[in-house]
């Protein structure tokens, strides 16, 4: 039977090379024309390649995490009697690109090309058994029987989840599972947990002597998982090794007494939660940021170190650091200083949910000059945030916690948080740092004076 050679193909936009980062098929399977072969991601995006003939998979080109170079033999697939012939190679960047795993990470700056994985020597499988042929245009059909349809960030998750997909009812086109399915899937294994009856024990008057203690029904487990750093993974590791290795870090913390400013909050959300949208401490903290930025050019800023040029910027183009099953993403508020409270909250919810779900696009996850990041009530006492290169500066949020103060000779109970912030000691210098946070805490203590021009 003849063979057909898959190469890895012209992606566009200057791209010579991308990582595999998941197989559909394997040696031996039937594939249909346009069915899902494997996924590639490049420093954009990631990319589903279909197959342009039908026929069975004789070997693939490389193991995951290899990187491949564009016209690098991809997969060889041998050709059924009546297959159809293969089609001309589609135009650069035609292939569906998937946004759950769009270019820009926590550091959104191109970084240098990392060592290329050796691809493993093609080799072709046993011989396998005839099989009728596949007509020339049959439907699409799975992978493989027994693999479900599915794109890497919902694989992803079902694994983190440790929810088999083969037990997931799908609801996309085409028999695809989407995420809502996962989510229907955790939702029901709570209930069959609790139906299940919990084993009795009986009490133990004292803990056994050594003697006493029976030797172990099985031996402990020693086992070891290796789980390879490829995909999206992967591009956040170089991304911050590459920011930690160019940028010399100086972090300032700063406490900042919120008491007013939550007292303020929630009389807004009592008052307009219902019409509005309830507002969090972040859409404070933007408006705070945008206020005193122009007062500090050299913080609003992309630096080139390449080249040797800084860009000051007069518009925020605030970025967000959210953390997704894929990862952590950085999609970005433009022109956050037009915004009100209200507009910045709804943007910053919109790209979130955007980004969690696999819907955003690479437009809203570049060109940010400022980055704040947030681990929510987890946000402990202080930390080092590492700067989203090329920017030269990172606002990190802390949790508020009550602590007691003095206040007019009395001990007052007072909401406090941190402010723990990092800067690129290259362009911005500490008392300038210093003076930037300290102009952003007098707007946070003071909330009234973040609306008054």
């Amino acid at each position: 039977m003849p063979e057909h050679v898959i190469k890895m193909p012209d992606l566009g936009e200057g791209i010579v090379e991308a990582e595999l980062v998941a197989w559909h098929v394997q040696p031996g399977d039937l594939v249909v024309e346009d069915q899902a072969l494997a996924d590639v991601m490049t420093d954009k995006a990631s990319v589903e390649i279909p197959s342009p003939v039908a026929g069975r998979v004789v070997a693939l080109g490389a193991e995951l995490g290899a990187l491949l170079r564009v016209g690098s033999e991809l997969i060889r697939i041998e050709l059924g009697e009546g297959a159809a012939a293969p089609r001309a190679p589609r135009a650069p960047g035609s292939a569906s690109a998937s946004a759950s795993a769009a270019g820009s990470t926590v550091q959104a700056a191109p970084t240098p090309a990392p060592t290329p994985v050796t691809a493993a020597p093609i080799a072709a499988s046993p011989p396998p058994a005839p099989a009728r042929a596949v007509p020339p245009h049959a439907p699409q059909a799975p992978a493989s029987a027994d693999r479900p349809i599915a794109s890497p960030s919902v694989r992803r998750r079902a694994w983190e989840l440790d929810i088999d997909l083969k037990d997931v009812p799908p609801s996309g086109p085409g028999g695809r599972v989407l995420h809502a399915d996962l989510d229907a899937a955790a939702a029901r294994r709570p209930a069959a947990a609790a139906s299940r009856p919990a084993p009795a024990t009986a009490p133990t008057p004292r803990p056994p002597t050594p003697s006493q203690r029976p030797a172990p029904s099985s031996p402990p487990d020693d086992s070891v998982q290796a789980v390879p750093v490829i995909g999206l993974r992967r591009r956040i590791a170089m991304q911050m090794q590459d920011a930690k290795r160019r940028i010399p870090h100086f972090s300032y913390v700063e406490e900042v007494d919120v008491t007013d400013l939550e007292r303020l909050r929630a009389q807004l959300n009592a008052t307009h939660a219902a019409t509005r949208g309830k507002l969090t401490l972040l859409p404070f903290l933007m408006r705070a940021i945008v206020r005193v930025l122009p007062g500090f050019p050299q913080i609003n800023a992309r630096f080139d170190d390449e080249k040797g040029i800084v860009s000051r910027h007069r518009a925020v183009h605030l970025g967000i650091a959210t953390q997704t099953d894929a990862g952590l993403l950085v999609p970005v508020v433009r022109h956050a200083e037009t915004l009100d409270l209200w507009a910045s909250a709804a943007e910053v919810a919109r790209l979130a949910e955007a980004a969690r779900v696999g819907r955003i696009t690479r437009g809203e996850m570049a060109g940010s000059t400022l980055t704040i990041t947030s681990l929510g009530p987890l946000g402990g006492i202080a930390t080092t945030p590492i700067i989203n290169q090329p920017e030269v500066a990172i606002v990190g949020v802390n949790r508020i916690v009550e602590r007691l103060a003095l206040r007019d000779g009395g001990v007052v109970a007072r909401q406090v948080m941190n402010l723990s912030s990092s800067f690129d000691h290259r362009v911005v210098d500490g008392l300038d740092a210093a003076r930037f946070i300290q102009a952003v805490r007098a707007g946070l203590e003071q909330p009234a004076s973040l609306f008054i021009d």
